[in-house]
């Protein structure tokens, strides 16, 4: 399994390595890659997503797998920091527990650790109920509806219609199911690696209770929430997203918009 993975900065400086979350490719960091030209960024589109659409299944083992692969191979000194929102934050946790020498420091947002009510009944049937309406997934009115409910601003719609287009029902399901299924391992409490924890104020509670059980497993993590932000706050409030990334992997004060979370 191979995957596209975008590179920019410069050759000396450290790496970051952004994962994307689920259902949308790596130009979901454009903001953040755009503000820090002064690192190396590696921006892989995970498997079934954006670039790497036929790259099947997804699959958290070995996408992790291909991301410390990455790592060690086009990373400077092969490690890096990582940055990884919802099923990005899911597999940067899941490298955590089981290859943490990789990385440097950890930005997670988003990371679902527990099961939503009533998901384990419906998320099999995704991909049947996802053929349904498959006929009329590329309807203009339909992607801006899927966009504002997840917070994307509107001058991302070319770039949405065109991971909408590419999203098929089989990798829908794929996606899912391994979102659904993620638990914290308990190899986490080994992994030293500073980790901030991040979660946006207007999520669902369900957000904050997996950033809290993220902070029990982590040895060396803290957390925070970003004010009135949702879940794809990187994209909604990119400056104070992208600013919380550079003061954490730098060791800086973070920014005092953050709330602790409580």
């Amino acid at each position: 399994m191979t995957f596209y993975v975008r590179e920019t900065g410069p050759a000396s400086a450290p790496t970051i390595v952004f994962l994307h979350g689920g259902g949308i490719g790596g130009w979901m960091w454009t903001p953040q890659v755009e503000a820090l030209t002064d690192f190396h960024c590696l921006i892989p589109d995970l498997p079934e997503h954006g670039r790497s659409a036929d790259e099947k299944p997804f699959a958290m083992v070995e996408a992790a797998a291909r991301v410390v692969e990455l790592i060690r191979t086009r990373a400077h000194g092969a490690r890096a920091h990582v940055v990884g929102l919802s099923l990005g934050a899911q597999l940067a946790a899941h490298i955590l527990g089981t290859t943490p020498e990789a990385l440097d420091h950890a930005v997670l947002s988003g990371c679902l650790t527990r099961a939503f009510p009533g998901m384990k009944w419906l998320y099999p049937s995704v991909g049947w109920m996802y053929k349904m309406v498959e006929p009329y997934k590329n309807a203009a009115w339909l992607i801006r509806a899927n966009m504002q409910s997840a917070g994307i601003p509107e001058k991302y719609f070319a770039e949405v219609r065109e991971d909408t287009r590419l999203l098929t029902a089989d990798a829908l399901a794929h996606i899912l199911t391994e979102n659904m299924a993620y638990r914290p391992a308990s190899s986490l409490s080994r992994a030293s690696v500073p980790t901030l924890l991040l979660a946006g104020q207007n999520e669902y509670g369900i957000m904050r209770d997996s950033a809290h059980d993220l902070a029990q497993a982590l040895p060396n993590a803290k957390a925070f929430l970003a004010p009135k932000a949702g879940h794809t706050w990187n994209l909604q409030n990119h400056d104070l997203f992208t600013r919380t990334v550079r003061a954490w992997i730098t060791a800086q004060p973070l920014p005092q918009e953050l709330l602790p979370l409580t």
